[in-house]
């Protein structure tokens, strides 16, 4: 029976999310972003002399309103912890402040079209 559980996906496990999540509120139009960077994919190696010495990720980021270009740039050190982020174009929020920016926006008749 384990078998048939693991081929058809029984069981009560759950995937856990292991990403890195951005918000990000655009400078000109005010419009939230959320962004979800892969940290086993998508993190490119610092070399020092011959190994890594840690991890960097730039991700170019568009709205979907004003449709601005920002650009978000975090470091991580060699065990992939966050060091440093920087961003250009936008601020970065909250989560709390995303859902309540996207529920605003959701809510206005005119952000719909």
């Amino acid at each position: 029976m384990g078998f048939l559980k693991k081929l058809f996906g029984g069981g009560e496990q759950t995937p856990q999310d292991r990403g890195i999540h951005l918000y990000i509120k655009c400078q000109r139009c005010g419009a939230p972003v959320h962004v979800r960077i892969d940290p086993q994919n998508e993190l490119a190696a610092e070399y020092g002399d011959s190994e890594a010495e840690g991890y960097q990720v730039v991700k170019e980021i568009t709205d979907d309103r004003c449709f601005r270009r920002m650009r978000a740039e975090l470091h991580f050190d060699a065990r992939r912890r966050e060091t440093s982020r920087e961003l250009e174009g936008g601020d970065f929020i909250t989560v709390e402040e995303y859902e309540t920016l996207r529920a605003e926006r959701l809510a206005k008749p005119s952000a719909n079209v």
